[in-house]
């Protein structure tokens, strides 16, 4: 039975009819949807079970029996619809990215099978019992690791966001695009990694004391390679062999790829081959053409390596649909690559008032954190926002003060507050305001 409303409930504590998050704490409480119509079930009776009208008939699946064991477990077939969309190079089809679908999921995990992508030039089908792991330069030791070696050091386990330096770059354009959530912002997701702490590896090769930087190089036949600071690398990097409790995907970076938490996604370097231990950067063509933002001021922020707190309203959000005034969950989800996300505000009238939402354990540092709001929609036009703030004081920009900040000739880095806008009709949109 749905928990009784009182006044108080109801009694909005921002402007468009947020109310208090304590509204999502009552147990049973049934609320409204924005993504489907409910189906109302029939009855024979006040005793008897309901009868789906689309069910009339007892179903078939409970008279008979179900398929045989499988060696390895794969979605319904009825969840065919929540998969990756994908932009890929016409000419080179294994450049580009595929989106995760983050309107679709729930919880903080992304299923390793819908974790995002980013490629520049396909997935190398790597032999593990070929591949090694190289680290060289300035040490005493040099060294070369096979798959087998490391699997024999201890490992460390850590739930943590990736998200790619360009995740939401269209925020940057002229007009709002037009496009769901994941095809917009799925540049990021976060995943339980598995591997052994760097600071084991640089230990046992001896690091030169003057040594400050390390180039790490992938497998791939693009044999990217990317500069980063050796305090990080020494901090609390990993060289991850395991992505939610089974071995890394191909596309994800098998049999092995470095994890620098909190750090732009570039960094994170999949079918990682080689760490060279140097003085100074690289300088290569993915921290110089790109991952820098050339500013007003005509200086350049480079080596931006930090991913800024972010939150994203996933429902309501453009493509789904409002069903009539009604009391709706608002959700959605916030991270920070400096730390926990200390709170998320949501408004509801475009930002002139801010209502706290409640955030959903665990709440972990650089990783998703899920939020929630209660909403008394009625039925006129509304815009919602959400605002995140981490641990550190930071608080997630408003549009208009990023692109001032930043200016127009950047692409990366885009952390601005996001705005739909929903129509009297319930159609949701993406909006500048």
């Amino acid at each position: 039975m749905a928990a009784s409303l009182n006044a108080d409930d109801l009694q909005a504590v921002a402007g468009g009819g947020l109310l208090h998050r304590r509204l999502l704490l009552k147990s049973g409480l049934a609320m409204a949807t924005a993504l489907a119509a409910p189906t109302v079930a029939q009855s024979a009776g006040p005793d008897a079970p309901p009868v789906l009208p689309e069910n009339p008939s007892s179903p078939s699946w409970l008279h008979q029996p179900g398929k045989p064991f499988s060696s390895y477990g794969s979605p319904s077939r009825f969840e065919n619809r929540v998969i990756r969309s994908i932009g890929a190079n016409r000419d080179l089809p294994g450049n580009g990215v595929s989106w995760t679908p983050l309107e679709s999921l729930e919880g903080i995990i992304t299923p390793s099978s819908l974790h995002f992508e980013r490629h520049h030039n396909g997935v190398p089908d790597i032999d593990p019992a070929q591949h090694r792991l190289a680290i060289h330069g300035d040490v005493s030791a040099p060294q070369m690791f096979t798959i087998d070696n490391l699997l024999r050091y201890p490992m460390r386990t850590q739930t943590l966001v990736i998200e790619c330096g360009g995740n939401s770059n269209a925020g940057w354009h002229y007009e709002p695009i037009q496009r769901s959530v994941g095809a917009f912002h799925g540049l990021v997701s976060c995943s339980e990694w598995t591997g052994v702490p760097l600071a084991i590896l640089l230990d046992q090769v001896g690091v030169d004391p003057k040594a400050s930087w390390v180039i790490a190089e992938g497998g791939d036949a693009a044999i990217m390679n990317v500069s980063i600071p050796l305090a990080k690398l020494m901090d609390d990097a990993i060289v991850a062999l395991y992505q939610n409790g089974e071995r890394i995907r191909p596309e994800n970076g098998y049999p092995l790829r470095l994890i620098v938490p909190g750090w732009e996604g570039v960094v994170n370097v999949k079918w990682l081959r080689r760490l060279h231990i140097t003085t100074e950067p690289a300088m290569a063509r993915n921290e110089t053409s790109k991952y820098t933002e050339l500013l007003p001021t005509g200086k350049a922020r480079m080596f931006t390596f930090v991913m800024d707190a972010k939150s994203l309203i996933t429902s309501p959000s453009p493509g789904q649909k409002m069903h009539g005034a009604n009391i709706y969950e608002i959700k959605g989800l916030a991270w920070s690559g400096r730390g926990r996300i200390a709170k998320v505000e949501v408004s509801a009238d475009g930002g002139r008032s801010w209502a706290e939402a409640l955030l959903q354990d665990p709440i972990l540092p650089r990783c998703f954190t899920r939020f929630r709001a209660a909403w008394n929609w009625d039925g006129k036009p509304a815009i919602l926002k959400s605002r995140a703030t981490d641990e550190t004081g930071y608080v997630q920009p408003e549009r208009d003060v990023l692109v001032a900040e930043r200016g127009r000739n950047g692409y990366f880095h885009y952390n601005a507050i996001v705005a739909w806008g929903i129509d009297e009709d319930g159609a949701v949109r993406h909006v500048y305001a």
